[in-house]
């Protein structure tokens, strides 16, 4: 079991997308170079003075990396620790040391959080020596305790805030998932009607070529325009299919978007320009943005006046726009709604924006390629 774990934690990778830099970092820098200008200033008989000034500079310096290289600068950080004990613990000398170095506290949480089960293992090890020493020389239990809890509760902290974000990460990769594999069904039944229609005009052809060759001559046409879009949409169910059961089940399209106004008497709904003939997931994807969008709108738009919904086509693409009047944001309440209607418009080849209007309310607007992207 024990090397189970060990195994486990050694094949753990990195964890994702650090961030470099955030905003924060250059206000916690900053205030730190201060606090320790301040405090190498001020304070009275601070021993070895110039050590504890450079070790402390050279921390704190360290820290906007400390993401990116989580355990360089923990080895940074508290090796420093380090050097400022060995005086005290060899030479039986005064602590040496600015208050301000407790902004090593950062350094395990940064370490759990962000670096590999490899580098973990070996920053805790790097963190406890220095940790271990310090507790041992105090002589006080209730010092010992204080500070061991407060290492460990930023170890805990950055291990809770790297399973959040993983299990956030998984539930997104999970509504991708679902919503690649729902518009392979759609897709999957479009190419079904294609098929079944090419069989049809094939078997009419087989019965009228030998009375009226014309006509089976336009039968074949037909059959090659048929089969052109089934390949086409073919490519694009071989894009996005995950594994799932194709559903039959009748999609709703463009044609029913006047129902979005039986919803609530705020819901206006208005089509404009050529929208005929259009292929059914890209109907499907329409219908669905708009029904989500109508939904988020009529549940958290607080104060909403209106709803409108407007569907326009041109000679290349079809533009989408829901707009509400309303206060509040309409993905205030969580979830991924906004997640699946971005993928399901990427993955159509079209594009896809949701956020606050400049003339206020919120608005969701999607374009999309008249053909089913390639």
């Amino acid at each position: 079991m024990l090397a189970a774990t060990v195994r486990s934690i050694l094949g753990e990778p990195r964890a994702p997308d650090p961030p470099v830099r955030v905003w924060w970092d250059w206000p916690l820098l900053a205030g730190m170079l201060a606090a320790v200008t301040v405090e190498a200033v001020l304070r009275p008989e601070l021993p070895m003075r110039a050590l504890a000034v450079v070790v402390a500079l050279v921390v704190v310096v360290a820290l906007p990396w400390r993401r990116t290289h989580p355990l360089l600068v923990t080895a940074i950080g508290f090796g420093g620790a380090l050097v400022l004990q060995l005086p005290s613990l060899l030479a039986d000398r005064p602590e040496v040391g600015l208050d301000s170095m407790v902004v090593v506290l950062l350094l395990p949480y940064a370490l759990f959080r962000w670096a590999s089960g490899r580098d973990a293992l070996v920053g805790t090890a790097t963190v406890a020596v220095p940790v271990v020493l310090g507790l041992a020389a105090s002589g006080d239990l209730g010092d010992v305790l204080g500070g061991a809890t407060v290492v460990l509760a930023s170890f805990a902290l950055g291990a809770a805030m790297r399973y959040r974000a993983l299990a956030q990460r998984r539930e997104v990769q999970q509504v991708r998932y679902e919503e690649r594999g729902e518009l392979a069904r759609e897709l999957h039944d479009t190419v079904a009607h294609h098929v079944s229609a090419i069989a049809i005009q094939a078997q009419a052809g087989r019965a009228v070529a030998a009375a009226d060759p014309s006509a089976a001559v336009d039968v074949l046409a037909v059959i090659e325009a048929e089969a052109s879009r089934t390949l086409a949409e073919m490519r694009a169910v071989v894009r996005v299919l995950r594994e799932g059961a194709a559903d039959f089940a009748p999609q709703r399209g463009i044609a029913e978007l006047d129902d979005l106004a039986r919803m609530s008497p705020l819901v206006s709904v208005r089509r404009s320009g050529p929208l005929d003939g259009l292929p059914q997931p890209l109907e499907v994807a329409v219908h669905r943005i708009c029904q989500e969008s109508v939904t988020n709108a009529i549940r958290h738009a607080v104060g909403a006046t209106a709803v409108s919904v407007e569907v326009v086509g041109d000679a290349d693409v079809v533009r989408l726009r829901v707009h509400d009047d309303g206060q509040a944001h309409p993905a205030a309440s969580g979830g991924y709604g906004l997640l699946g209607m971005a993928e399901r418009a990427t993955l159509l080849g079209g594009t896809f924006s949701a956020g606050p209007d400049a003339s206020g309310g919120w608005t969701v607007a999607a374009t999309f390629p008249r053909e089913v992207a390639r």
